[in-house]
């Protein structure tokens, strides 16, 4: 047993690699206050680990091993319909696959609708007896999430001699609330902040609704399932549309099963696979070469 456990936390060390935390400058929210600090706990309703509270905006730096990093840097931000951030299926897990590919990632805790305690049963509960309070209150946060997306990028381009990461080489990538940052970013840049390329992940676009990209938007890999319960497959099919008709670079995966929030979840389905296929569509696009 000792045996078993040590050869487990030795993998556990080589998947996940160190951290750092970075706190983000950002302008203070003018109208939410967080009485609650922030809190990172194993939610019994989504039976997974998340944060909720968050109303300091910080990056969790994962870097890729030196023998195999390519320079190239992703921002995550995990879902969690701004009440909670899905922090490893759609963060630490994400960062642990990528940084063997020599990808470096920057988990982004962007900040979160103000709860009590269990910010997740708070959600829950408004979904069955008042799910237009929730719109109310994300419209009051997300500018403030998408501007901690803004200033994610630009810190990490700024910064990216230290950080040991390629100045064009740096994008961003989010899932359902954290595809409605993604996109957010995405409407919002400005030249110093401009993510290089964007993964949204069966993005929010009734919190983000989709309009019209930049006449120099990056380019863009779009994934979603068809049976996603909240309806987000009709969006992501318009933000891969919405690309596709201003003639700008665009690809788009769509799995006839996944349901929603499957991020590093096995379910023994295709979109199991979803994080393959966008590292082969990254090296496909030049953006990363391919780790030994």
């Amino acid at each position: 047993m000792k045996e078993l456990l040590l050869i487990f936390l030795l993998i556990s060390c080589y998947t996940l690699p160190a951290q750092r935390i970075i706190n983000l400058p950002h302008e203070e929210a003018k109208n939410s206050t967080w009485e609650n600090p922030e809190k990172q706990y194993m939610s019994d309703i989504w039976q997974t680990e998340v944060v909720t509270n968050v109303s300091t905006p910080t990056l969790a730096y994962f870097q890729a091993d030196p023998e195999v990093n390519t320079g190239v840097s992703v921002i995550v931000a995990p879902g969690g319909g701004l009440y909670a951030l899905s922090i490893e299926s759609e963060g630490n897990q994400v960062a642990a696959w990528l940084t063997q590919k020599g990808i470096n990632v920057f988990v982004l805790k962007y900040r979160l609708v103000p709860t009590g305690e269990d910010g997740v049963a708070d959600i829950s509960t408004l979904a069955e007896k008042n799910p237009a309070k929730i719109g109310e209150e994300v419209a009051k946060v997300l500018p403030y999430s998408i501007a901690d997306g803004l200033e994610a990028i630009n810190y990490v381009r700024t910064n990216a001699s230290e950080l040991g990461v390629d100045t064009e080489k740096i994008g961003f990538m989010g899932f359902s609330a954290g595809g409605a940052v993604t996109m957010g970013v995405a409407y919002n840049y400005s030249k110093h902040n401009r993510p290089d390329f964007l993964v949204p992940v069966y993005a929010w676009t009734d919190a983000m609704p989709v309009q019209t990209p930049k006449k120099d938007a990056p380019p863009m890999i779009v994934i979603c399932a068809s049976d996603d319960p909240l309806g987000l497959a009709q969006g992501s099919v318009d933000i891969y549309n919405s690309w596709l008709r201003s003639e700008l670079n665009a690809a788009l995966h769509m799995y006839s099963k996944g349901g929603h929030g499957f991020g590093m979840r096995e379910q023994g389905l295709p979109s199991d696979s979803w994080i393959e296929r966008f590292y082969e569509w990254s090296i496909t696009e030049g953006i990363t070469v391919h780790a030994e």
